[in-house]
């Protein structure tokens, strides 16, 4: 008689967190004796072995690290911490609502119609918390062109997305990017407004036709200058499907490596657009949530380039 394999029910993790209302830091084998009367010396150095130890989220193996005034440290007698892993994603912060990544270029926010089955942002961050909890679920609320890198952000319910998208332009209060372009250019600052349309081979484009297409409005200034190119920051008044590399266009400065709107080298192999910094309020605590990146290092490669020759 053929046996059937039964998966076991899911069971629920069991996590005691507690938070260090002391005045001073704790080494965190001291605090975690205090917390976990009931365990062994030995008992505690397995969990933090074993990666079952976090101190605000961030797994720690190490006896001694402190324990802030303030920190929270939790712990799972269940089982390790699910610890996120992937070459071109980083999670850089995560709560209950939302999770904030550092995507990389050449990943697709989501999939489309044509690419259901790559691997995607939205479908590694979707793996990662059903591991934690096969309930869980992760929602878009933004998306990044595939080949620009950066800051997105994602939420973890649904009341959480539908507040951030119902109210963003209250809800983000900064965004920025920067960006390498072809040429240097002579303008240190500068706002670009036009109607951008969309033609039938996905390709975006300003409009000076009545009616047509919908308003964008990008603000940049410049970084630096060097070695034929110029380093821009970019902010958006608007939130326009390819935007930035439009108006980067329009500006005669194309984005380098971007062929499809104007670029004619690609040193970097690369698009030289980066998601570098994202300041919105929390959709559920309201807090001011700040997160920013260093600009790539091979974007200041190119402006600080030299030629041995």
């Amino acid at each position: 008689m053929k046996m059937e394999n039964k998966k076991a029910p899911w069971k629920p993790d069991r996590v005691v967190s507690r938070v260090n209302k002391a005045a001073e830091p704790a080494p965190l084998m001291k605090y975690l004796q205090a917390m976990l009367p009931d365990k062994s010396r030995n008992s505690i150095k397995a969990l933090l072995k074993h990666g079952q130890t976090q101190i605000n989220s961030v797994i720690t193996s190490q006896f001694d690290a402190p324990v802030n005034p303030g920190d929270n440290v939790a712990v799972n007698l269940s089982r390790p911490f699910v610890v996120f892993h992937h070459p071109r994603l980083k999670i850089i912060y995560e709560d209950d609502d939302v999770i904030v990544v550092n995507k990389g270029y050449g990943l697709l926010s989501m999939g489309t119609e044509r690419k259901q089955k790559d691997i995607t942002a939205y479908s590694a961050l979707r793996d990662y918390v059903k591991k934690i909890h096969p309930g869980n679920k992760v929602f878009i609320v933004h998306r990044l062109d595939r080949d620009t890198s950066g800051l997105m952000m994602f939420a973890k319910n649904i009341e959480a997305q539908e507040t951030m998208r119902h109210n963003w332009n209250n809800m983000v209060l900064d965004r920025t990017y920067v960006a390498v372009l072809e040429g240097t250019m002579k303008e240190d600052s500068g706002v670009i407004r036009s109607r951008l349309a969309e033609n039938s081979q996905y390709e975006v484009y300003t409009t000076h036709e009545e009616g047509e297409g919908k308003l964008a409005v990008t603000r940049y200034r410049v970084l630096a200058r060097g070695s034929g190119y110029t380093l821009a920051e970019f902010s958006l008044d608007t939130g326009r499907k390819n935007q930035i590399r439009v108006h980067a266009k329009d500006l005669g400065h194309p984005i380098v490596g971007d062929r499809k709107y104007g670029a004619k080298s690609s040193p970097i192999g690369r698009l030289a657009l980066h998601a570098r910094s994202l300041r919105f309020v929390h959709p559920v605590t309201r807090k001011d949530m700040r997160f920013e990146l260093p600009v790539p290092a091979r974007f200041l490669g190119m402006i600080h380039r030299t030629d041995d020759k």
